[in-house]
C-alpha cells in the first residue's frame, strides 16, 4: 500500500466521521468502504487503527460494537489534506449519508447492553438518544441471561415504542 492510498483511506474515514454528528460503527465504515472496493477489510482494519493511535479518532466500545468519533486532530487533518480525495467520493459519501443517515443513526443513538450482577441476576441497560442527547435511559433487572439477550435483541426494534408508551402513560395518567 502505497503513501498515498494510504492516506485517501484516512481520509475517506475521517471524512465519513466528519459527516456525522453520531459516532459510526466499525461494521458502518467496513460496510461503505468495501462495498465501493476502496480497499480490503485488513487494510482498512490497520487504517482505522493508526487514526486511533494518532488520536484522530477515539473508539467507544458498546456491547459487540465499536463506536468511532473524530477528534479535533482528525478534523485538522480533512483541513490539510482534504483536496487529496476527490470531489467525486466526497459525493458519493455525502449522498450514501443523505440516503442512509436514519438507519445509521439509530444503529447507534439507540443501544442495549447486558451485564451480570454479583449474584444470578441480570441487569439490562437500555438507552435511546437523539442527536447525542438522552431521550431515554433505562436499567432493568431480569432473571436469567437468555432474557437479557433477547431483550437487547429486540431493544433497537421496539424501544420506540417503549418509549411512546412510557411518555403516553406518563402524561395521561
Amino acid at each position: 500500500m502505497t503513501q498515498d492510498t494510504n492516506l485517501l483511506y484516512k481520509l475517506i474515514v475521517l471524512f465519513m466521521l466528519d459527516q456525522v454528528e453520531f459516532p459510526l460503527t466499525n461494521s458502518q465504515i467496513v460496510e461503505y468502504v468495501i462495498d465501493r472496493g476502496y480497499t480490503n477489510y485488513f487494510t482498512l482494519q490497520s487504517v482505522i487503527n493508526d487514526l486511533v493511535e494518532s488520536e484522530m479518532i477515539y473508539v467507544e466500545n458498546v456491547r459487540n460494537s465499536s463506536l468511532y468519533h473524530i477528534q479535533s486532530a482528525g478534523r485538522e487533518a480533512i483541513e490539510m489534506f482534504g483536496d487529496r480525495m476527490s470531489s467525486a467520493i466526497k459525493e458519493d459519501i455525502l449522498l450514501y449519508f443523505e440516503e442512509n443517515r436514519f438507519e445509521l443513526r439509530n444503529e447507534v443513538e439507540i443501544t442495549a447492553e447486558y451485564y451480570n450482577n454479583k449474584k444470578d441476576d441480570y441487569f439490562i441497560h437500555g438507552v435511546i438518544k437523539e442527536k447525542g442527547n438522552i431521550l431515554l435511559e433505562l436499567t432493568l433487572n431480569v432473571g436469567t441471561k437468555d432474557d437479557a439477550v433477547r431483550i437487547c435483541d429486540h431493544w433497537n426494534k421496539n424501544s420506540s415504542d417503549v418509549y411512546g408508551m412510557l411518555v403516553e402513560k406518563l402524561i395521561l395518567g
